[in-house]
């Protein structure tokens, strides 16, 4: 059994990731709970205009340069909750900062099996976007904990009711208001937090911590006097409509998926991301068990077991580095420890293990259940790979997805033909985009979910790896992996359209069909082969 001392630590993580649309705000919502908990003294912008410094999840060059995020971040510090915390709890909170854009969806849905809870953000202008519906069908599958934080108060939006009713409509999920809006835009004066039953006035400051104004009762007849006669009187009758209508605020209902607890604010103003973070640390959920195939894995067990989601190449430009983010799912990892790699069946040990704040990483000495950490990769680990104490386990839902546009790449200098080949295999690594080999010519393909992939592997290889590349267009309608129990037709299949044939990254047979027509008749005319469209199987 674990030490009473190692539970505790294990009782006090939260491990979450931010999700939402592009430009919703996740980034800058992650920059201002780093700055409450004291993780940073400034905060950063993500789109910086007079602020100088830039987010501190988003510190890849072409993030800073674009104003997005392509790469999850994964970012850790303590926070001490001023709220019903009489034992002086410290709570260990682990952020994943995700990619909102589409073509990074695949990144973002291998990061959210490594959460135990999301915290999703929404426009109060534009409301709930299509990024948002995709990432929120990924929560109800897993049935993960959700909390909503509708940004940007501090400009004109829709109504806040209609806002809620939206993200019932849309998201299929019953939500419950634990803060307030006292009007939106220029006239947004403030939040009433009702779970804390306090009211916070507005006082805009983008890059610091700035001290609310708070009332003990909504009835305080000082409210009127700070925000006016009307405003101090719709917002009584507010709360009595939210009483009336929506559901009592059950943990519960929340821990099982089923009710969203909702906050308002101003992430860029700093505006209301303290009320946020202090009720999630209070009903977020402690690590949660996690499913392998061959058993239900929970936190407390003595053994230590985890799994790599996320692999990221070069975070050390200087040492070509690369890093395997593992999520721990039960028990205690040391470092120096000799763990077995379940797909290898070897034995391995750490010297170096991380905890990440974006980019910069400290060495840790132990690290347990809920947590993230990096472990250094010289081409050991693929996603989905375990580690565990020595137990066969294989965790599940990590599946990479069948490319939708495909392109050769071609090496631009032949002077930097090792660097690029270096940098196209550790960037394969990561999972964002996929190789595959032509059979019939040997030239190297890469597969993306969009545009935008290409473009960011292109200035990635030539900042970071000093290799320039081009791109070749390829009519392609779908690549599929394909396994028969029949060898002889598998090698028939092969031998008949070798032009249709590649190789993955791991050698595994591929048919690349150049139309649905294509593919639908390889489906009716080899019966024994399975077409996969995902490579997990």
């Amino acid at each position: 059994m674990l030490s009473t001392t190692d539970q505790q630590e294990i009782l006090r993580r939260r491990t979450f990731a931010i999700i939402s649309h592009p430009d919703a705000g996740k980034t800058t919502l992650t920059e201002k709970l780093l700055l409450y908990g004291g993780a940073i003294h400034v905060a950063g912008a993500v789109k910086s205009n007079k602020i100088r410094k830039t987010a501190t999840s988003d510190w890849m060059e072409i993030e800073k340069q674009r104003g997005i995020s392509v790469a999850t971040s994964v970012m850790g510090f303590d926070y001490t909750p001023t709220y019903r915390n009489k034992a002086g709890t410290t709570y260990h909170i682990n952020i994943l900062d995700t990619p909102g854009h589409q073509d990074f969806a695949e990144d973002t849905f291998r990061t959210l099996t490594a959460v135990d809870s999301v915290i999703i953000v929404i426009d109060a202008a534009k409301g709930v976007e299509t990024q948002t519906r995709r990432l929120m069908q990924v929560c109800r599958m897993r049935k993960t904990p959700v909390m909503v934080f509708i940004n940007k108060m501090d400009r004109e939006g829709k109504d806040p009711f209609d806002l809620l009713d939206e993200v019932e409509a849309e998201l299929g999920i019953k939500v419950r208001p634990l803060s307030w809006p006292i009007n939106s835009g220029q006239r947004f004066k403030g939040v009433y937090n009702i779970f804390q039953q306090t009211l916070d006035l507005y006082q805009p400051d983008k890059t610091h911590v700035t001290e609310s104004i708070q009332f003990e009762d909504v009835t305080d007849p000082q409210i009127a006097t700070l925000v006016g006669d009307s405003d101090a009187a719709k917002l009584q009758e507010d709360l009595e409509m939210i009483e009336g209508v929506y559901d009592p605020f059950s943990i519960d209902s929340y821990l099982a998926g089923e009710l969203a607890p909702v906050f308002f604010g101003s992430a860029l103003n700093t505006f209301g991301v303290k009320e946020l973070l202090e009720c999630f640390v209070h009903i977020a959920p402690s690590p949660r068990p996690v499913v392998a195939e061959e058993r239900e894995v929970k936190p407390m067990e003595d053994k230590f077991t985890g799994f790599c989601f996320k692999i990221h190449a070069n975070m050390d430009p200087n040492h070509r580095s690369c890093i395997a983010f593992f999520k721990i799912c039960s028990g205690k990892f040391e470092r120096n420890t000799y763990y077995t790699h379940v797909r290898k069946g070897q034995q391995m040990r750490f010297s170096s293990p991380t905890c990440f704040m974006a980019q910069r990483k400290e060495t840790v000495d132990e690290a347990f259940a809920g947590d993230i950490v990096g472990l250094p990769d010289t081409g050991n680990f693929k996603i989905g790979d375990t580690l565990t104490s020595g137990e066969n386990l294989h965790f599940k839902g990590l599946p990479s997805f069948s490319p939708e546009m495909f392109k050769y790449i071609e090496n631009a200098d032949p002077m930097k033909q090792k660097q690029l080949d270096k940098g196209i295999s550790q960037l394969m690594d990561e999972g964002v985009a996929q190789l595959f080999v032509s059979q019939l010519n040997g030239r190297k393909i890469i597969g993306t979910v969009g545009q935008l992939q290409f473009e960011v592997i292109q200035y990635r290889l030539e900042h970071e790896y000093q290799a320039k590349c081009r791109w070749e267009p390829l009519q392609m309608y779908k690549a599929c992996w394909i396994e028969s129990d029949d060898d002889a037709e598998l090698e028939m299949f092969k031998r008949r359209k070798p032009q249709y044939m590649a190789l993955d990254k791991d050698g595994r047979d591929v048919f690349m069909a150049d139309s649905a027509y294509v593919l639908q008749m390889a489906q009716q005319d080899y019966k024994h082969i399975t077409f996969h469209f995902t490579s997990e199987f």
